[in-house]
């Protein structure tokens, strides 16, 4: 029984590698394949095929790129947005969850149920545009930001943190006369930096791949995030392409193909070297609270 019981788990293993190698490829290669393609000459990308090396190694699609003078702008605006949205919303969510997760709090199962209508419906995309323009929001920095402060679903996340607090912690700190605010800041905060993590990260990489806020709202070019450009870039590169005078020139749409891979990875990298930093909060903020003893 103790030999089959092994080979079963060795059978087990095996396919379990074996598909796991596979989900690994087809995550990679197609990254691997855009990062290769974006130093690719234009005569190399014109070549059929998938790129598993650089044909032709040239950095002259970055060079493209970087030379638009508005790209520097634009990738501040993003860093911009995406640190001040991401703090914003994460400590305006935990006051919320803060207040909410005290059952002393008059009208809690009144605030808790208009919070959970909110996470199934919305006003949609032409009432929402009517308040943002009667709020003064349009073609400002703010539209990235104050609409975005509230999300319910991480309320939800931070109100079962707190709760989880022993409430003999408050209690010592309010005999030994700490303000509400100084138990929220001093003792809540500081126990949930898992939770706050993971919102953080979340709703950071939410803020840095938007680009609908400023299709919709932003109407001057100098308040363009970084995604933003790159659409424009990709969609101008699509339109030289077809209104080019013999639009079957390969070479020239291995040019715009290039230009395009260029800007995702220039977008892609800030991401890929944030998300390390913040991923063992993340891997805490998701299985904090999973098992009860």
């Amino acid at each position: 029984m103790i030999k089959r019981a092994s080979k079963e788990n060795g059978k087990f293993y095996f396919f379990n590698t074996l598909i796991l190698i596979l989900f690994s490829l087809l995550i990679i290669v197609p990254v691997w394949n855009i990062l290769v393609s974006s130093v690719s000459s234009s005569s190399g990308l014109a070549e059929n095929g998938l790129v598993l090396w650089p044909r032709g190694f040239t950095l002259e699609n970055y060079r493209r790129v970087l030379s638009d003078a508005s790209i520097p702008r634009a990738f501040g605006i993003s860093v911009l947005k995406t640190v001040i949205g991401a703090a914003t919303h994460t400590l305006f969510c935990a006051v919320v969850a803060y207040g909410l997760s005290k059952s002393r709090l008059m009208g809690r199962s009144i605030y808790t149920t208009l919070g959970v209508i909110t996470m199934y419906f919305g006003g949609g995309m032409i009432p929402t545009y009517l308040l943002i323009k009667s709020l003064g929001l349009l073609d400002t920095f703010w539209v990235y930001i104050i609409p975005a402060l509230f999300s319910y679903y991480d309320v939800v996340i931070l109100m079962n943190f707190f709760r989880e607090i022993p409430a003999s912690l408050e209690e010592s700190a309010k005999i030994d006369g700490a303000s509400e605010f100084q138990i929220f800041y001093k003792i809540f905060l500081p126990l949930t930096k898992p939770a706050l993590a993971t919102i953080v990260l979340f709703n950071g990489v939410g803020q840095w791949n938007d680009f609908m806020t400023t299709k919709l709202y932003i109407t001057k070019e100098y308040l363009y995030p970084l995604q933003m450009k790159i659409y424009e870039i990709i969609v101008q590169s699509n339109l030289s392409t077809m209104t080019e005078s013999g639009s079957t020139d390969v070479i020239f749409q291995a040019t715009t193909r290039g230009v395009q891979l260029a800007t995702i990875v220039i977008t892609t990298v800030p991401i890929l070297i944030i998300y390390p930093l913040l991923q063992k909060h993340f891997i805490g903020g998701m299985m904090a609270g999973a098992v009860k003893e």
